[in-house]
This record gives C-alpha cells, sequence and structure tokens, in this order.
C-alpha cells in the first residue's frame, strides 16, 4: 500500500510537531515517531481499525490524544491521510476532505 498525506493533513502534522517541540525538546520528534508508527500500522493493516464515516477509519497513536484520519483506495493500493487529529476538538471538521 502507498500512504499519500492530504495536503492539510500534512500541515496538520506539521503544526503538531512544532507545538509540541516548542512545549519541550526532542517532544516533537516523539510525536512524529508515534504518528509515522501508526501509519505504518495502517500500511500493514488497513482495515483492522473501525470505520467513522463511510470507508473512513480512525487508528489512534499511542501516547498523544490524536488520531490518524484515512481511506483506502482498494483499486489503487492507497491509503489516504485526511487528517492527524486531536482527540479533543472538533470532530468531523476533516469529512470535506474525504
Amino acid at each position: 500500500m502507498q500512504i499519500v498525506f492530504h495536503p492539510d493533513a500534512r500541515e496538520e502534522l506539521n503544526r503538531a510537531i512544532s507545538h509540541y517541540e516548542d512545549s519541550e525538546r526532542r517532544l516533537g520528534y516523539q510525536f512524529a515517531v508515534e504518528i509515522f508508527a501508526a501509519v505504518e500500522r495502517i500500511k500493514i493493516n488497513p482495515n483492522l481499525w473501525p470505520m467513522l464515516d463511510y470507508e473512513v477509519r480512525r487508528c489512534l497513536v499511542h501516547r498523544f490524544p490524536y488520531g490518524v484520519i484515512y481511506f483506502v483506495d482498494e483499486k489503487r493500493s492507497t491509503v489516504l491521510i485526511l487528517a492527524v487529529m486531536h482527540l479533543h476538538r472538533q470532530p468531523g471538521y476533516w469529512s470535506d476532505r474525504a
């Protein structure tokens, strides 16, 4: 499976890394490691996590209150990361990206 980040999801990821790095040295790096570990779990078994909406799934991130929201395009063998979402803010804001 190929992983593709929606441009807004890539921006969310970069903002969150910067936020955590500003809070504590190396925390941004640790956050990025957890996000990419979740992405790797998705890549290995993309249909494992529960659906939130029509064919959109969420994989929770370890250690941080975030979820990786994604869509699997079986025909193209691609996973589209729609959002890197903080779990306590505006649920569903990403829905127009699908």
